[in-house]
């Protein structure tokens, strides 16, 4: 094996769901890092690993992680990085080690292998081309409805990680921000046992999480369809408010209100403004 720091991706459930390759890594390197060990452990068991495991996470020095993995990199040997499940450093700690093994002259190579957000896209049947992974947003309900306003006319497929007991919030906000009829897909606990993979409207998905206690347990992947709708787009509702502000505030000021209060961009509501100065003046 060559040196190097290797990161490596690890199953989202089943542990089957496992390159021959990455195997081979986790075998062979002289450390591995992992963010939770109990539960790598469980996956070297499975497949009869037998190795000692190093921890890494968000409150792990990465001076200390960096100056080991340059040793054994030094002497010609090999470290490897994994995170509790899936791709490392999607959603998770590690960028850290990785640009300080990368400014160390450490060759970084990436163990391509499972990953819940490509999953969920395959799976979800909304439009692939295009997607934006977003990650877990704010915990508090109003910061959470700002934040997916932020995304409200963003054309691509959008993807959330979402803990258990926020699921229901988290979806009654977005029917609140998106309107109860933008098409959306939850995939909860993939490749687990109980895997549930449900597409329609939020309106629809919010009424079937909350009415079903099960579907409110484990780890979920929501994709809301991407908006066919542009920032110059806002509707006629947002353009009489617009236009009512903008009767007593300079166009700047009214642009900067109104995107406030309805979260969205200020420059393509003060560009309609001028546009539409004569209209509204």
């Amino acid at each position: 094996m060559e040196s190097g720091l290797y990161i490596v991706a690890t199953p989202i459930g089943h542990l089957d769901d496992i390159t021959l390759r990455a195997l081979r890594i986790l075998k062979d390197v002289e450390l591995l890092a992992a963010e939770d060990t109990r539960h790598t452990r469980k996956l070297l068991q499975y497949h009869g690993i037998e190795r000692s495991v190093t921890t890494y996470h968000e409150h792990s020095s990465t001076d200390a992680m960096i100056e080991k993995i340059r040793s054994i990199c030094d002497g010609g040997g090999a470290c490897a990085l994994v995170s509790d499940a899936g791709t490392p450093l999607i959603s998770d700690p590690g960028y850290q080690l990785v640009r300080a093994a990368q400014d160390a002259g450490i060759r970084v190579v990436p163990i391509p292998g499972p990953s819940a957000t490509i999953a969920a896209v395959s799976a979800a049947g909304l439009p692939s081309d295009r997607f934006l992974f977003v990650g877990f947003g704010p915990a508090k309900d109003s910061a959470r409805r700002s934040w997916l306003a932020s995304f409200a006319f963003e054309a691509a497929t959008l993807i959330f990680y979402e803990a258990p007991h926020r699921i229901v919030s988290m979806l009654a906000d977005a029917v609140a921000v998106y309107g109860a009829e933008r098409e959306a897909c939850i995939c909860r606990e993939l490749t687990k046992t109980f895997e549930t993979i449900r597409r329609g409207t939020l309106g629809e998905l919010v009424e079937f999480v909350a009415q079903d206690s099960n579907q409110q347990r484990g780890e979920f992947v929501v994709l809301v369809r991407g908006s066919d709708q542009t920032e110059a787009d806002f509707g006629e509702q947002e353009q009489e408010l617009l236009g009512q502000i903008a009767e007593y505030a300079p166009p700047k000021v009214a642009a900067a209100m109104v995107a406030d209060y309805l979260g969205l961009k200020k420059k393509p509501l003060y560009e309609w403004l001028l546009d539409n100065k004569n209209s509204v003046a």
